[in-house]
């Protein structure tokens, strides 16, 4: 009994141990912001996917925040930076810009892209990585796949950046608050219970078409403008095409609490 007492205080204290280098890792993990991207379509119907840019942004942030390389600036407080710095109807915003609005976020560095669909079928995204410390621009992307297939598009964005971003680790910073962080997300990309769903994009799901993605795009704007019965209208609608589809229903349930 009394071996088997040791054993135990000095399990216990080797695992405590180990907690100064793992919050020190944690902490030490580059945060990441992901702006809404830029529709850079062309032709009669470009107006069309106006917005497309907010529902992208939102779901190759849910997918990044299973990377536990980094942590993830949520799109809430995203969106709520753009709303204080009046930049929500901006159709594009610079380099310098974007080093500007890391620096109020907390982040080391930005994520800016654009999208065009050329109405005929063809979707393609792109994206780049700013440095907020130096203003360097790095890691230039740009994919084309069909415009059915919307979250495959993303998650092979996803695949790419979270491979080949080589970020220097970084000492965390007072505005970490509303970061997602790497110990936040669990098996298959989803966080503990109470928490937000956050399913990888590159995950095995059904395809999401380029139409279905603007409604889910239309419904986050709903729901930062303070409309959640309109916006919970448009994830029903989203939901009867795709079931399954984890980002609608988590947003569901948020905009569906009482209060709300």
């Amino acid at each position: 009994m009394r071996r088997n007492v040791s054993w135990s205080a000095w399990a216990l204290g080797a695992a405590l141990s180990m907690l100064p280098t793992l919050v020190a890792a944690q902490t030490s993990a580059p945060v990441v912001a992901v702006l809404y991207f830029d529709n850079n379509s062309f032709g009669k119907d470009r107006a069309d996917f106006d917005g497309l840019g907010k529902g992208i942004a939102d779901l190759l942030i849910n997918d990044m925040a299973s990377n536990p390389g980094m942590r993830v600036v949520e799109r809430d407080r995203v969106q709520s930076m753009l709303q204080e710095q009046e930049l929500i109807r901006s159709k594009s915003i610079d380099a310098q810009t974007a080093v500007r609005l890391g620096k109020i976020l907390g982040a080391q560095y930005m994520i800016t892209g654009g999208f065009m669909s050329d109405g005929k079928g063809t979707l393609v995204l792109t994206s780049r990585v700013i440095s907020v410390e130096t203003s360097a621009i790095t890691n230039p992307v740009k994919l084309q796949a069909k415009s059915d297939d919307v979250l495959g598009l993303i998650g092979q964005l996803s695949t790419k950046l979270n491979a080949e971003l080589k970020l220097a680790p970084l000492p965390r910073q007072s505005g970490d608050a509303g970061v997602s962080k790497p110990a936040d997300v669990g098996a298959g990309g989803t966080k503990p219970t109470g928490a937000r769903v956050v399913p990888p994009a590159s995950a095995k799901s059904p395809k999401l078409d380029v139409r279905t993605a603007l409604l889910y795009s239309k419904a986050l704007d709903e729901q930062d403008s303070g409309n959640p019965a309109k916006a919970a209208e448009l994830y029903r609608a989203v939901l009867q095409k795709f079931p399954d589809f984890s980002p609608a229903k988590a947003n569901l349930a948020k905009v569906g609490k009482p209060g709300n």
